[in-house]
């Protein structure tokens, strides 16, 4: 599949990019990654491997839409929003209906 990354033309095909990743360690995920083979790796990491340009010339965009036309499942990772955690002082006063700082 021809597809235009950082302004640069690839042919890219689905077993390429497979061979490419192989050995390939995926990072910490952050936002949007690429599931390749049973791995989940980010969109930048898989974009700098395949096209050997740096993250900073290409978006994650770009990536992700060439990723998908291969047949690649792309997704967004979605941080959980922190948990408040009360200490029993404050699990007390909330369930006599008042508050307490700190």
């Amino acid at each position: 599949m021809r597809c235009v990354i950082a302004r640069f033309p690839f042919d890219l095909t689905k077993s390429g990019v497979l061979e490419s990743m192989k050995g390939v360690k995926p990072e910490p995920i952050t936002g949007d990654f690429v599931v390749i083979g049973r791995r989940q790796y980010p969109v930048k990491q898989v974009g700098a491997v395949i096209t050997r340009q740096d993250r900073r010339d290409f978006s994650a965009g770009e990536v992700v839409r060439a990723m998908t036309g291969l047949g690649f499942t792309c997704r967004s990772h979605v941080q959980a929003a922190p948990v408040s955690v009360l200490t029993p002082l404050q699990q007390a006063h909330a369930s006599l209906g008042s508050t307490v700082a700190g």
